[in-house]
């Protein structure tokens, strides 16, 4: 069975990392995941809101965006505090 890095739903971008190119930016969403010849090429299908048709990408192609939310509790998180709440001194 092969496993799959991103899950429908789940909001994607373009990795940046790649050869620059015309698409427009993100974020996408996975609106699906498409059947594997092989574990290295899996193939999803992305629909961004700027675009009016969904588009296929390799899973080596796309990487997870963070909502600013999600981030702020990571950081909060790393630091030992919550979201919004001031350490008294």
């Amino acid at each position: 069975m092969v496993s799959h890095k991103f899950a429908v739903g789940q909001v994607v971008d373009f990795d940046r990392k790649l050869l620059p190119s015309l698409r427009s930016s993100g974020p996408y969403e996975v609106t699906r995941v498409l059947p594997a010849e092989d574990a290295r090429s899996q193939t999803y299908r992305i629909k961004s809101k700027a675009e009016p048709f969904e588009r296929s990408a390799k899973e080596y192609e796309i990487v997870a965006v963070q909502s600013a939310q999600s981030a702020a509790g990571d950081l909060a998180d790393a630091f030992g505090a919550t979201p919004g709440a001031h350490r008294a001194r």
